[in-house]
């Protein structure tokens, strides 16, 4: 192929990472594309998560567009609602929504004669050059398999499905669960409802936060100074850059700091000695994703809280009960279990050349090489794909620089240099064999159970500091791929 040509491009969400696409595309000239959107709304995350206390626990300077800075923002960490809300400025600013889909969740999407061919939930068919998934990690809700779970007689529902139409007052809510969701609605409701019964299998480091509220003398200051504005980014990013470093190397002097800082936390936050040894996790800090709460220590010594530590045998109409044979009774239960953190663009159809399909190729656990593109997927992309930078870190800033790698393989199409472009079997396979080596020594591979491990126990992230992502997101290595066409 030797004239240009301007691909037709499909783009699989409109949250975070699907918005930044269509800008980012119409900045470099593409005109010709679509979003799918499962939801009638944008915002992904923060539109389908609106339990109490929903917060970002990275800073909220830092989970922003680079090109979109947001004087406005309330306090150091931002909430839920102030999150879609900059989402949905975004989205007006820069007319994202005419190019958008609503209720149409892509069903399959098949490699056919050098396209692909697109059928979506309402019956529509549609035909892509290349292929954007920007469907996010966490947005399948997963519901641990707790005997009796569907006999509860009160008001029952995960936390990602929040029913608002409970009245919580007075009542006794038990929340099943430890992670973040689970810190931060226990820091919201505790004082808020009869009895609060949080249900905790694995104990969690948590370490300390200070979550400075913006007067509105700073948010002058931050409108009128940019330069304030990226020094509180530059800020944040170095104190990330120094967790990146720690989560990589479990023996590292960084990952000691966060260890010694999340042990004094705890001994000096909970008075208890017997509460404080229930929280005290028996793991290294870091395995599991790490929890930042400057208030959960105190919400959970709150005279309404009860941890409860003994495990659940099954749970009844009236309750959970525990086994040691107590009754919790409850009039609310909230699952707040976490995300199947493996899905991606599944439960979606999606099938390469020659119907390779993508459920078998990761069939023992999910890979793509840099996170991006899947050997036999040609011109598939992907954004937070698998075994890239997650966990504690902003993936807005981590979509940037995936977007900015998969706009410069697709130059090699509009060029005319190829039709096709997908990784190589032997690249994806060299990167993965040293991808999974290298995580053997991260902090994840100490010896606890987390959605950071695969089902055979292998941590699924990236297992390098994020300057050698970024590093390695600035161009892309051809040799790497096939291109073919």
């Amino acid at each position: 192929m030797s004239k240009s040509v301007e691909p037709r491009i499909a783009i699989i969400g409109a949250g975070m990472a699907g918005i930044l696409s269509v800008i980012k595309l119409r900045e470099a000239g593409y005109t010709d594309f679509v979003v799918y959107e499962k939801s009638d709304r944008i915002g992904g995350t923060w539109r389908e998560n609106t339990y109490p206390g929903i917060a970002c626990d990275v800073p909220a300077h830092l989970y922003t567009y680079s090109f979109e800075p947001n004087p406005g923002w309330s306090s150091t960490f931002a909430s839920g609602p102030e999150i879609q809300r900059y989402f949905e400025r975004v989205v007006e600013k820069y007319d994202v929504q005419p190019a958008i889909r609503f209720r149409e969740a892509v069903d399959t999407c098949e490699f056919i004669d050098g396209r692909w061919r697109i059928r979506t939930s309402t019956g529509r068919d549609d035909v892509a050059d290349v292929v954007i998934a920007a469907s996010g990690v966490l947005h399948h809700p997963f519901t641990a398999d707790i005997p009796g779970l569907e006999t509860f007689a009160g008001a029952r529902f995960h936390s990602a499905q929040w029913d608002h139409s409970v009245d919580l007052k007075g009542k006794r809510v038990g929340v099943i669960g430890t992670g973040s969701t689970a810190i931060q609605i226990t820091s919201a409701l505790v004082d808020q409802v009869g009895r609060y019964d949080l249900f905790q299998r694995t104990a969690q480091w948590v370490m300390p936060i200070e979550n400075v509220i913006y007067t509105d003398a700073d948010k002058h200051a931050f409108r009128t100074d940019p330069s304030r504005l990226e020094a509180l980014r530059v800020e944040a990013n170095d104190y990330f850059r120094t967790f990146s470093n720690a989560v990589i190397d479990s023996e590292s002097a960084e990952m000691r700091e966060i260890e010694d800082a999340c042990r004094a936390n705890l001994d000096y936050q909970v008075k208890d000695p017997v509460l404080r040894e229930k929280l005290r996790p028996g793991y290294r800090a870091g395995c599991k994703r790490l929890i930042f709460s400057s208030d959960f220590y105190d919400a959970i010594q709150h005279p309404n809280a009860h941890l409860v530590t003994d495990a659940i045998e099954r749970i009844e109409p009236n309750g959970v009960r525990l086994k040691s044979g107590e009754l919790r009774e409850l009039d609310v239960l909230v699952v707040a279990t976490g995300f199947r953190s493996d899905s991606f663009i599944r439960p979606a159809v999606v099938k390469g050349r020659k119907g390779v399909d993508l459920d078998d190729v990761w069939d023992d656990h999910p890979t793509a090489y840099l996170s991006i593109s899947i050997p036999q997927f040609p011109n598939f992309f992907m954004l937070n794909g698998p075994n890239g930078p997650v966990g504690n870190f902003s993936l807005i800033l981590i979509a940037e620089h995936q977007l900015n790698y998969i706009l410069q393989l697709m130059e090699q199409i509009r060029e005319g240099s190829c039709r096709e472009i997908s990784a190589k079997d032997e690249a994806s396979t060299r990167f993965e064999n040293v991808r999974i080596e290298a995580a053997k020594k991260s902090i994840w591979a100490t010896g606890c159970k987390s959605w950071y491990l695969d089902k055979n126990g292998v941590p699924a992230s990236w297992p390098w500091s994020r300057d050698r992502f970024f590093e390695m997101m600035k161009k892309p290595e051809l040799e790497a791929f096939e291109l073919t066409g």
